[in-house]
């Protein structure tokens, strides 16, 4: 686990690479992983939890402790948020978990990882932090 600003952890996995040779494309990089993090730490929505940003193939999956307690009763970890760049289509693809359904759902996609760190932060409908 390495360090970052307050009220963020990240981690890097197997497989993580260095952003040097083609920075920002490359997924999971250390570069982007700390854009995802700077972003939680201006979220509006349960901003006194300490989510986790880890690196998955091609692209960050985020999770946090339920404090709402709407998902999980005693205030585990759950699964947030999943990032994943195409690298075919030049595009990032945001996904919000399903927790009823235990699956992954497309929310939305954008060529800019900013654009969809909007959507992650801001949450207006709740559907990433329950």
């Amino acid at each position: 686990m390495v360090a970052t600003q307050p009220g963020v952890r990240r981690t890097r996995r197997a497989g993580l690479q260095a952003a040097a040779a083609r920075p920002g494309r490359l997924q999971p990089n250390d570069l982007d992983l700390q854009r995802i993090a700077q972003a939680l730490d201006q979220r509006v929505r349960y901003r006194y939890v300490t989510p986790l940003v880890e690196g998955v193939e091609s692209g960050y999956q985020i999770s946090s402790p339920c404090c709402s307690r709407n998902v999980d009763r005693d205030g585990g970890v759950i699964l947030i948020a999943r990032l994943i760049y195409l690298e075919q289509h030049d595009e990032w693809l945001l996904y919000r978990k399903d927790h009823r359904g235990g699956a992954w759902v497309l929310h939305s996609c954008a060529r800019r990882l900013a654009d969809m760190l909007c959507h992650l932060r801001d949450d207006p409908a709740r559907v990433f932090w329950p």
